[in-house]
């Protein structure tokens, strides 16, 4: 529907009607995924000051705040990508000042300054997710930063792999590290576990979910011989057993 919605949660955990419902406008340029608004996904920054929704028709990652007395949702700014991006998905730096998109259809990853009290975006520099030379359709995924701050990670469908880069903390900066096959195909979704000494992949076309080791000094990855099948994995979620 290309719309964002609030809904309220009761404290029996129950979700109520939903109070404020916000249609996303527009269009891009890749008419055959662009053709209408497509709010991919909806996330809070870490301290849960705004709500970020990443719009893949639009080029967009739009800025709401959550007005909780009137139950409503208020447009704050738009951060625009290259038009025909597509943005997917957004993750944000442990320090609350930084944050990453990865675009789904030209195969990029933008970092961006992030101001926690106005909840503007601004473009430090964007990359390319592919090794040089690769020329084979691809579709960037999931993105995700290491607990530790250190690390960048996305998924590539095609290429199949996942591409590590180092990130300046301060700057927002990415530096290439590396690529890694993911001993599967299509990446669409994979996770850090909570230690950072882990990193596990749902290839969805393969049927498997494959854990790779995570260098704390390097970022990079090395399987572990640990893999599971299962039949389309599309996203990962770890529990706490406590």
């Amino acid at each position: 529907g290309g719309n964002v919605a609030l809904l309220p949660l009761s404290n029996e955990g129950k979700l109520g009607k939903s109070t404020s419902v916000i249609q996303h406008t527009g269009s891009g340029p890749v008419t055959s995924r662009q053709q209408a608004p497509h709010a991919h996904c909806i996330q809070y920054d870490r301290k849960g000051n705004f709500a970020f929704a990443v719009d893949l028709g639009i080029d967009k990652v739009i800025t709401y705040q959550v007005d909780e007395g009137k139950q409503a949702l208020n447009k704050i700014s738009e951060f625009a990508t290259a038009p025909g991006a597509g943005p997917r998905h957004i993750a944000f730096h442990p320090n609350n000042r930084l944050v990453f998109i990865i675009n789904e259809l030209n195969s990029t990853i933008t970092s961006c300054t992030y101001d926690s009290k106005s909840g503007v975006l601004k473009e430090v520099v964007t990359v390319s997710s592919l090794p040089d030379g690769f020329s084979e359709n691809n579709s960037c995924a999931d993105i995700h930063v290491s607990p530790n701050g250190k690390f960048l990670y996305g998924s590539n469908r095609g290429h199949d792999s996942i591409v590590v880069f180092a990130i300046d903390s301060q700057s927002g900066s990415l530096s290439y590290v590396s690529h890694h096959s993911v001993k599967g195909k299509t990446p669409r979704n994979f996770m850090i576990d909570p230690t950072g000494k882990f990193l596990l992949v749902a290839n969805q076309n393969s049927d498997n979910i494959v854990v790779f080791k995570i260098d704390p000094e390097t970022g990079r990855l090395s399987g572990n011989g640990v893999e599971a099948q299962f039949p389309k994995p599309v996203c990962l979620k770890m529990v706490s057993a406590e």
